[in-house]
C-alpha cells in the first residue's frame, strides 16, 4: 500500500522563529531521517546603510505558493518532513527573516529540498521587501535579481 508523501510545515508571521525547536520538531521520534537541512536567511545591514527591512505579503496566497513549492520539493526529492517560515513586518539587520528546514533519508535529497524551496521562495511567493535607511530614508521596493531567477530555472 503506496504511502502519500507527508505535508510541508507552512507558516507566514511576524514574529520571530526558533531554529532549534523548529529543528527538534521536524526529526522527534523519527528514525527514518537520516540528514536535516536549515537554512535561516537574515536581514543584512547593507554596509552599514540599511536600519530595517519592511516585508509584505499577499495573506492567503504567499501560503498557498509556499505550500504548493514545498509538495514540489517533497516529491521531486522524496522529501521525509519540510517546514518553511517567512516572517513580514519591519525587520532590523541581523534579525532572521526566512527558514527552510528539509529532512530526507540522504544528505543530498535534504540539500536539494531546501535548495529549491529558497530558489522558488525568492521568485514565486508574493513576499514584498522595501529597504528603511540609516539616515531616515525610505527606498524603492526591492526588486527582483537575475541571478535568483537562474537559481530557481535550473531546476526546470
Amino acid at each position: 500500500m503506496p504511502v502519500s508523501p507527508p505535508s510541508p510545515v507552512i507558516r507566514v508571521q511576524a514574529e520571530d522563529f526558533d531554529l532549534t525547536a523548529e529543528n527538534r520538531a521536524i526529526s522527534a521520534g523519527r528514525t527514518d531521517i537520516g540528514a536535516v537541512v536549515s537554512f535561516v536567511g537574515l536581514c543584512r545591514d547593507e554596509g552599514g546603510t540599511l536600519s530595517a527591512l519592511e516585508l509584505e505579503h499577499y495573506p492567503g496566497m504567499a501560503e498557498a505558493e509556499m505550500r504548493r513549492i514545498g509538495e514540489t520539493a517533497i516529491e521531486r526529492f522524496n522529501l521525509l518532513a519540510l517546514t518553511a517560515i517567512h516572517r513580514y513586518g519591519r525587520i532590523a539587520p541581523s534579525q532572521n527573516i526566512v527558514l527552510v528546514i528539509a529532512a530526507a533519508s540522504h544528505r543530498q535529497a535534504a540539500f536539494d529540498g531546501a535548495n529549491l524551496m529558497m530558489d522558488f521562495l525568492k521568485t514565486s511567493a508574493p513576499f514584498w521587501k522595501k529597504e528603511h535607511g540609516k539616515d531616515g530614508s525610505t527606498g524603492d521596493w526591492v526588486v527582483a535579481r537575475d541571478a535568483d531567477d537562474r537559481a530557481r530555472d535550473r531546476w526546470r
